[in-house]
């Protein structure tokens, strides 16, 4: 078969559906609500090279990130992985990103003749309740990476099919929620054994030759298209500054500055001027922030090009080692992760929208509104941990009103349903609305942020990891800024008490804590009306 356009569109979307059929097993057989109903993980396939070739339509931080993870994975277990093997990490400085999010990859064999082939790799990711450490939900406001949970190195859970089930107890027993650790990792698993045959079949169908060739040719197609993209971008340099409001242990904002060259058909991305890492638990690996830089450079591309790495091959990526966004190990990253991505994306874009001012909307949220909450339910007798991230206001596009309610950029995962968060946990929701107003105005206003209210119903420890609560979501081209974000807990539902953006607190049945994320900026100057 020869490579072509139709070739090309076929062989990409057969890719694809592997990556989702993967996702579709594993939400199915999850066990916990995070993932079963927020649906945060993600499913991705590459090439016999650890390239990554197709992606599912998941979690951009995830998505971005996965690549580290599976060199990692080669890196240690160079030429000495068979059919069956599955390794497993989390480690944020061996190809991870922060310790909830444990990441399994696999090889793909197919037999000819005698011999094994090898047709590529496939990897799943899901972020996990909790995975031990200082506070429920393993997202603390840590000073190091030890504080934050269980540390795994790339190690093979499973050699020619046969589970490790030493390390599934390992990880159960670091857990608060052993049970839901079991659950996911065995639907992670199964996951991993429906990309696997989908891979396999695919292979057996076309041809070990054809399915290479083409995993070869999405990757160069990816490269032109992103090549042409950045021609349209007048050539120069433009830089940007913006702060995150601090890392939770001191209140002084941190800076991140970028500055991105466009010459001909190549980019250059610089973080030069950020930040130092931080002793708070905002840092972010750097293969987080190259994952932020891959969303951009996307919404930048558009469609047309394949969300492979490809994309990346015309952009050097500078990130100082011992900065914000490329720490020294082992710095505290587990906000890094959620929050500093957000902030990366919002200066990333900024700068783009100097060249390209009828393109970049405003700014979103900025934030992912970490909520965790853990204790013991008295009512099952045993621990519960929940975990949530809120949705806030998409900044104003150029041609149209931000989405209110929504999340944005590095995160795209669902609400718990309020069915399944009262069913599961000793909470209850006592509001859920959009935050009127909250939305910046300009010629189009920027998206409102919302309102959840959480009652509880029991004793618990809460972990708030928040951003845009100080520095509000700015407006484009005359456009106003969005309003922030709050934190607010009323004590036996009445005594009101303003919280920060990043706070560990412990709560007594019957308060309600309230979370108001932010509202996305205006794009232009407003119009009377």
């Amino acid at each position: 078969m020869a490579i072509d356009a139709i070739s090309l569109e076929v062989f990409k979307n057969l890719f694809i559906s592997v990556a989702e059929e993967m996702g579709v097993a594993l939400q199915r057989t999850s066990y916990s609500p995070n993932i079963k109903e927020r649906r945060d993980f993600s499913c991705a396939l590459f090439d016999p090279q650890g390239q990554m070739v197709a992606q599912a339509a998941h979690q951009p931080v995830h998505l971005g990130a996965m690549p580290a993870s599976v060199r990692a994975a080669l890196d240690v277990y160079a030429n000495n992985l068979r059919t069956g093997d599955i390794v497993i990490l989390n480690d944020p400085y061996l190809g991870g990103t922060h310790l909830p999010d444990i990441t399994l990859v696999s090889p793909v064999f197919i037999k000819e003749s005698e011999n094994q082939i090898l047709v590529g790799f496939i990897a799943n990711r899901g972020h996990h309740a909790d995975v031990g450490g200082m506070t429920p939900g393993s997202l603390p406001l840590s000073t190091e990476l030890y504080q934050e949970g269980l540390i795994i190195p790339p190690l093979k859970l499973a050699r020619g099919s046969r589970i490790n089930q030493e390390i599934v107890q390992l990880i159960c027993r670091n857990s608060r929620t052993p049970e839901e650790r079991k659950g996911d990792l065995e639907a992670q698993i199964a996951s991993m054994r429906v990309g696997d045959q989908r891979l396999q079949e695919l292979a057996n169908k076309y041809g070990i030759s054809e399915i290479q060739e083409h995993m070869a040719g999405l990757l160069d197609y990816s490269e032109r298209v992103t090549r042409q993209a950045i021609t349209t971008i007048p050539d120069g340099s433009y830089s940007v500054i913006d702060y995150m409001d601090d890392d939770g242990l001191t209140d002084s904002p941190v800076p991140i500055q970028v500055t991105i060259t466009v010459a001909g058909d190549e980019m250059d991305i610089d973080f030069t001027g950020t930040s130092p890492q931080r002793p708070g638990c905002i840092n972010a690996p750097q293969a987080v922030t190259v994952s932020a830089c891959l969303y951009v450079i996307r919404c930048v591309v558009g469609d047309q090009a394949p969300a492979n790495q490809g994309c990346l091959r015309p952009v050097n990526i500078t990130t100082p080692l011992g900065t914000l966004v490329n720490p020294q190990p082992q710095r505290g990253v587990a906000g890094g992760n959620v929050e500093t991505s957000q902030r990366i994306t919002d200066v990333l874009l900024s700068a783009l929208s100097q060249p390209l001012p009828h393109i970049i909307p405003a700014f979103s949220q900025g934030t992912m509104n970490n909520l965790l909450i853990g204790g013991h339910d008295l009512n099952r007798d045993k621990p519960f941990v929940y975990y949530e991230t809120i949705g806030g206001g998409m900044g104003a596009r150029p041609d149209k009103d931000g989405i209110s309610g929504i999340h944005t950029h590095m995160t795209n995962t669902m609400n718990t349903p309020i069915e399944a968060l009262e069913f599961a946990f000793p909470l209850r929701l006592k509001r859920y609305t959009l935050r009127r107003g909250s939305g910046g105005d300009g010629k189009f206003k920027g998206g409102d942020g919302m309102v959840r209210d959480v009652e509880f119903l029991a004793p618990a420890r809460v972990t708030l990891l928040s951003e845009r609560r100080k520095h509000t979501p700015p407006g484009l081209h005359g456009g106003h800024h969005g309003e922030a974000g709050e934190n607010i807990l009323f004590k036996s539902g009445y005594e009101e008490i303003h919280l920060s953006g990043k706070e560990t607190l412990d709560v007594s049945s019957g308060d309600i804590l309230s979370i108001r994320t932010p509202g996305g900026g205006g794009w232009g100057v407003p119009v009377d009306k």
